[in-house]
């Protein structure tokens, strides 16, 4: 398929004018509306406005340009039906072979802060997705362009094949067409949607339409007989694992991702140099403290047993020191917001290990999202971060300075472990994790336990649950194993019965008034 004539419309005007010279240089004659017109005349370059080519004005402000039969047949007519060349002559209309099209900024324009419903309507293209779909449709015989990025994938085909564009290749844009304005549509349709009758914005649209763009096919899923892939979210949004840089190690597993997630979403919920460990969906340990390395010493004392093969999240820079002491284990994962080039030398030691870098910023996603069968659950995440002001000391001895530091630690770990969650702490750092049990008593025995076999005495700890107690038993079994301190968010028709137990066995009690359940 020689290209002997393009259109070109953009809105995103990168790199367009070095492709129109090239196009020139090609012998390709250009069609191009009024603001990419004017741009390219006025670096000297030889285009046909629109309304020059098909005889009819830009009209309503630019909403009426493309629109036309000399255009769209152009576009849509196959040279190797017979009756479509016919038709073509009969209306002297030639071929255009390649469009050259990206669309109005819609999702530019409704991400600003004073943007209104006005300004979205106004950046709602027409003309642009409808050349693109017909380009697409016909791709056997047009090649589309919706991506500055392929600009140069189209010069080298031009060069090496002498102004034609392979059918692979047109089949793979067309491809990736058909997905740019599926995804134009549905951020159209998720805004619009989202408005109530007096044009307010409501928590959850009416229609949700996702687009996520496949980044990895994975050896396997959770067990070796399922199939998986990765796919990352078509808006990229900075801080999420999705935007993950890989500076070494074997690919991730689906596990991986799954588990490298909690991590990373748990850590940079911490101010201070924090490291958390994961197994399996839960924190196996977690810790605070004034370096990356001591840090990551105190959490992986948590529970050593569990560590192993775990995956290991920063919130700072990983230095020299902590790489070496990471070294000594075995890990699957390491992911931080920087690595020194000192630690990425010493990690190619063990080159398997996946090091990733993440940029570190806290709240990264729009919706929390939970396939069932036959549906899809939606939330907002939880990005409840209490702090002292937010608490009530419900009992007569009220926590120390240090204890209260504890508690707000304990409540932010707990956060992220599987309920039922009951995580003991002390001095910055988890001593004893019960996570994911039917019954909150189990997980304080399990806790205890993990805390024992770790070398660890709860005597002096502080304790978080992450919902309230519904009786006072899961008190009793958490204070005997020597907890001094409770932080949970209150709310039980046996609080007053639980207070009392606290203050009959002399230690201090903090609600939140805010839950963290975790499935």
């Amino acid at each position: 398929m020689i290209i002997k004539q393009a259109l070109i419309s953009v809105s995103d005007k990168t790199g367009i004018i070095d492709l129109a010279r090239k196009l020139t240089h090609y012998g390709i004659k250009i069609i191009s509306t009024g603001g990419t017109a004017k741009l390219l005349n006025e670096a000297g370059i030889s285009v046909i406005e629109v309304s020059n080519y098909t005889g009819f004005p830009e009209m309503l402000d630019g909403r009426i340009k493309t629109l036309h039969p000399k255009i769209h047949a152009g576009i849509l007519a196959r040279d190797d039906f017979p009756d479509h060349q016919q038709a073509l002559d009969q209306a002297s209309i030639l071929n255009i072979e390649l469009v050259i099209v990206n669309l109005y900024p819609f999702r530019q324009t409704i991400a600003k802060q004073n943007s209104t419903l006005s300004d979205a309507i106004e950046n709602i293209d027409i003309g642009g997705p409808t050349m693109i779909r017909a380009a697409a449709k016909n791709y056997q015989k047009v090649a589309v362009i919706t991506d500055p990025l392929d600009y140069s994938l189209l010069c080298d085909e031009l060069e090496a094949s002498n102004k034609s564009i392979n059918s692979a290749t047109r089949f793979k844009l067309a491809q990736k067409a058909f997905a740019h304005t599926a995804s134009y549509d549905s951020a159209i349709s998720n805004y619009l949607t989202a408005l109530d009758e007096n044009f307010l914005h409501k928590d959850f649209p009416e229609s949700l339409h996702l687009n996520f763009n496949i980044a990895q096919n994975l050896r396997y899923g959770e067990n070796p007989h399922q199939k998986a892939a990765f796919y990352r979210d078509s808006i990229i949004t900075s801080g999420g694992l999705g935007s993950y840089q890989q500076l070494q190690g074997k690919e991730l597993s689906y596990n991986n991702i799954a588990d490298t997630d909690a991590a990373w979403e748990c850590v940079k919920t911490f101010d201070k140099p924090a490291c958390v460990i994961v197994k399996h969906a839960n924190p196996c340990g977690i810790a605070i403290s004034e370096s990356v390395l001591n840090a990551y010493q105190l959490a992986f004392a948590t529970d050593p047993v569990s560590a192993f093969g775990g995956i290991i999240a920063f919130n700072r820079i990983i230095d020299k020191d902590t790489a070496e002491a990471i070294l000594k284990q075995f890990v699957e994962v390491i992911i931080a917001p920087e690595i020194s080039p000192e630690a990425q030398q010493l990690l190619l030691q063990k080159n398997n290990i996946r090091v990733l870098m993440v940029p570190l910023q806290t709240e990264s996603s729009i919706y929390d999202l939970k396939k069932v069968n036959g549906g899809l659950l939606v939330q907002t995440p939880d990005f409840s971060n209490i702090t002292a002001a937010d608490l009530t000391i419900v009992t007569k001895v009220k926590p120390t300075a240090q204890q209260l530091d504890d508690l707000l630690f304990a409540w932010r770990a707990a956060k992220f472990v599987k309920s039922n969650a009951i995580v003991f702490c002390r001095n910055g750092q988890t001593i004893g994790i019960g996570a994911g049990q039917m019954s909150r008593i189990d997980s304080a025995r399990i806790a205890s336990i993990k805390a024992q076999q770790s070398g660890y005495t709860l005597t002096d700890s502080v304790v978080a649950s992450d919902a309230f107690f519904p009786f006072r038993d899961g008190l009793d079994v958490v204070v005997q194993a020597g907890a001094t301190a409770i932080i949970q968010p209150g709310g039980s028709i046996r609080d007053d019965e639980v207070i009392a137990a606290a203050d009959e066995q002399g230690i201090s009690m903090i609600f939140t008034g805010i839950r963290h359940f975790r499935h």
